[in-house]
């Protein structure tokens, strides 16, 4: 009999096999987590998800800390990739201990002096751990903010399917020369599927999804999308906060 695939396992092979395709993270080998809704899927993703360092760190992290064994339980995959309750329920503190662990001798982002903004969820990876933000001011080249646009989790409405590409309306982030925000809606084409093959079995005009890198990579409730959109909010005005206060400008 074939294996049943975990929601948790599967959330997470969505999310992650956009950076996966393009060689940022996780494993280097033949074969991807689009390709694993087949029987034992749920092993071998499994198997790939401990390949991720950050984010199954991450996972591992938010399990330990609410008292929950597998990392790859929906909720926990749900918390680092979108954000829920569990994420309020850690001390910044223990999250900052392990990254110092974690990352030890790696240099770049502003991690290590977030104190009470560190949040186990991947949009502080994104603006804090990555150093992409401290290469922003006096950049020459929109390469920063590009690599934060698509390496965030951002959302939209789908407006129309044109073959593999899906018609997303979404806001872009955007940077001012001094603060990042979130601009005004655009339409934008990521993929949904590549050679008759997705990480969704299809998509539909008016479908709510998650976008990461060139990638539909779910659909998302209202709530879900709410939460998106809150979380990386937050983050993004603790960095502002932080760019701000490192270049002595002021509100």
């Amino acid at each position: 009999m074939a294996a049943t695939l975990s929601s948790g396992a599967v959330r997470f092979a969505r999310f992650a096999y956009p950076p996966n395709e393009l060689g940022y993270c996780g494993p280097a080998e033949d074969g991807d987590l689009m390709g694993l809704a087949a029987a034992d899927a749920d092993a071998e993703i499994r198997r790939r998800a401990r390949q991720f360092e950050g984010a199954w760190h991450y996972l591992e992290v938010i399990a330990a800390a609410v008292g929950i064994t597998d990392p790859l339980d929906d909720r926990v995959v749900e918390a680092y990739w979108i954000g829920n309750d569990l994420l309020d329920e850690m001390d910044p503190e223990l999250l900052l201990g392990e990254l110092r662990d974690r990352f030890r001798g790696q240099s770049g982002g502003t991690w290590a002096g977030a104190g009470s903004r560190a949040r186990a969820h991947h949009s502080f990876h994104v603006f804090e751990v990555y150093p992409w933000v401290g290469l922003l001011p006096g950049s020459v080249v929109p390469v920063p903010l590009q690599v934060l646009d698509q390496c965030r989790i951002r959302t939209g409405e789908v407006v129309g399917v044109d073959g593999e590409h899906a018609e997303v309306r979404s806001r872009p982030l955007t940077w001012d020369g001094h603060r990042l925000a979130t601009g005004s809606e655009r339409i934008e084409r990521p993929r949904w599927s590549a050679d008759g093959q997705g990480l969704l079995t299809s998509v539909a005009v008016g479908d709510l999804v998650a976008l990461h890198w060139d990638w539909v990579c779910d659909t998302v409730s209202e709530q879900q999308r709410d939460a998106i959109g809150r979380r990386e909010a937050d983050q993004v005005t603790a960095i502002n906060a932080h760019v701000l206060s490192a270049t002595g400008r002021t509100e």
